[in-house]
């Protein structure tokens, strides 16, 4: 786009928070994810679980499923205390181990393929800003996400996710 219509574009997107954590109960076990989103005076918060997955996974989950509530390109802000899921996006790790045919190295596969895929998906129909937090700091909406990564953990009869794969 040419940088004036660029501009335009970018002053019609709405501006949206996003607050998102994940965690299992034994890494691997019952997990579970949370998410905050918050534009104006608006605020959504969502959560779910699963019976067997991995702290990274539901880190991931919790990013991938706000996201997809996005109707809109919208202009995002979205804070998580997952170093894995931040310095994936912000340092371009996924984009490289998704050229490199999910290779980390020469012989080390990346984990989570079928959750980068959809995140890098997801990623380009909006700009995003990954903000990475110090969990269980006091940051209030990352206090609240980790009280609904836990509800959601222990929640009777979860689903299975079905991209988990135990090694």
């Amino acid at each position: 786009m040419q940088p004036a219509i660029l501009k335009g574009v970018m002053e019609t997107m709405k501006e949206v928070k996003i607050y998102t954590d994940g965690g299992a109960l034994g890494n691997p076990g019952k997990g579970g994810y949370g998410a905050i989103l918050v534009h104006g005076d608006h605020r959504k918060e969502i959560s779910g679980g699963f019976r067997m997955t991995t702290n990274n996974r539901m880190e991931m989950t919790a990013c991938i499923r706000a996201l997809e509530l996005l109707k809109y390109p919208c202009m995002i802000k979205l804070y998580s205390d997952s170093k894995y899921l931040v310095d994936g996006v912000s340092k371009g790790w996924a984009k490289r181990w998704q050229a490199n045919n999910w290779k980390r190295n020469k012989k080390d596969m990346a984990e989570n393929i079928d959750l980068w895929e959809k995140l890098l998906k997801l990623i380009e129909k909006h700009e995003i800003e990954f903000i990475w937090v110090k969990g269980h700091s006091g940051h209030p909406e990352n206090e609240r996400c980790d009280e609904l990564v836990k509800q959601a953990a222990s929640a009777e009869d979860l689903p299975e996710d079905e991209g988990y794969q135990e090694r």
